[in-house]
């Protein structure tokens, strides 16, 4: 179990010398830089890759930082704060996960302990987090995490299966979040949602996570009446929705970039679009069962508009296969749905093929990898 009490080392604490909100610029290798208008939707990418995207960040700790795709891109977590060390899997007290997530000041929290840790109550992330799950195996089950009215915040290479009770989910992103990275996860089986975005948190995204086991996956905007929610926008890309029934998202209001993610075998539908959302939809996998419709459009209401009125989905290089039907609307017209490049100019894309739908099954959700150093001085 380690010990009864968590360790701090400040001896690799990076002095934030431009105050708390600074970023660091991201610097990949595998970067497609776009230098079309706004609105050329074409499909342009990078040739074949052979291992998905961020190599360059398990190169040290804190190389993570600053350094997501997409519109968390800004995410830093716990950059500028010392190495909290989990040392105990127990759900409170010193040393504990529960314990370094309630702090105020800024940490980049590591695990000296594999298991599983019971959650007893949802377990609250404040401002400025990493969590780092590199070089152990940590299982967060009964309960999950909630990023609330919070902002930089990093979530690493955790496993989140078995949360019980009513509005329990793997990790619940509201009200109010922003500048939230959650990279190479794998979630599975809780009674409410794998990972829901709602109450005007913005500036997310996930990648290289594994979903499973699951019905409603991923919900992104409350409902009809949080019309604040068209602030939200999300990336999501090289992920493996495997199995689970429906939501890879559910988008309500929102912008959302979809990319090289694979989706298969849903039970309702793939992509859900409601009201006012945009959801562009470029070099995804999609590969029914028995379902074969991909997208879905639902129609509601806006607590502000007299009429009701659905999403739009944009298909750009998206691959259809085992029979899928795209399920696509007309839309009325080409600006519709945003292009990403009106709010970031480079992401790592490939065509969609049977390599990048091998690497997505092996290579997202938890990974036995080892704890990089830290290089910070």
């Amino acid at each position: 179990m380690g010990n009864s009490h968590g360790r701090f080392s400040t001896g690799h604490h990076r002095k934030n010398r431009n105050g708390p909100n600074t970023h660091i610029t991201p610097v990949p290798p595998f970067k497609y830089n776009n230098p079309y208008p706004p609105n050329y939707a074409d499909n342009k990418t990078t040739s074949t890759m052979s291992s998905l995207p961020y190599a360059h960040v398990d190169r040290s700790l804190r190389a993570l930082a600053g350094q997501a795709e997409g519109f968390g891109r800004f995410a830093i977590g716990g950059l500028h704060g010392p190495l909290y060390f989990v040392t105990t899997l127990a759900d409170d007290g010193p040393g504990s996960l529960r314990y370094g997530c309630r702090a105020k000041e800024p940490l980049w929290i590591v695990f000296e302990v594999s298991g599983t840790i019971h959650l007893s109550s949802t377990l609250s992330v404040s401002s400025y987090k990493t969590i780092d799950g590199r070089g152990q195996r940590i299982k967060l089950t009964g309960k999950g995490l909630r990023l609330s009215a919070c902002e930089h915040v990093i979530i690493c290479n955790l496993e989140f299966e078995g949360g019980r009770g009513p509005d329990v989910d793997g990790i619940q992103i509201k009200p109010k979040s922003k500048h939230i990275w959650i990279d190479r996860c794998s979630l599975r089986d809780y009674d409410d949602g794998l990972i829901d975005i709602t109450r005007e948190s913005t500036d997310i995204t996930v990648s290289r996570c594994h979903f499973s086991k699951h019905d409603k996956t991923m919900l992104i905007g409350a409902d009809p009446s949080h019309i604040g929610d068209r602030c939200i926008r999300v990336s999501i890309h090289h992920c493996f929705f495997d199995g689970t029934r429906q939501r890879h998202p559910r988008l309500r209001f929102g912008k959302v970039h979809l990319y090289n993610n694979y989706t298969r075998n849903w039970g309702i539908y793939a992509v859900c679009a409601s009201v006012e959302s945009q959801i562009f939809s470029q070099c995804n996998i999609y590969e029914a069962g028995q379902k074969k419709v991909a997208f879905k459009y639902l129609t509601e209401k806006a607590t502000d508009k007299e009429q009701p009125g659905t999403g739009y989905i944009k298909s750009v290089g998206d691959l259809f296969v085992g029979g899928t039907q795209a399920g696509l609307l007309t839309m009325p017209k080409e600006d519709c749905v945003f292009h990403p490049s009106e709010f970031y100019h480079s992401w790592t894309v490939e065509p969609p093929s049977d390599e990048l739908k091998h690497i997505l099954q092996h290579s997202t959700g938890w990974q036995s990898i080892s704890r990089p150093a830290d290089h910070t001085a």
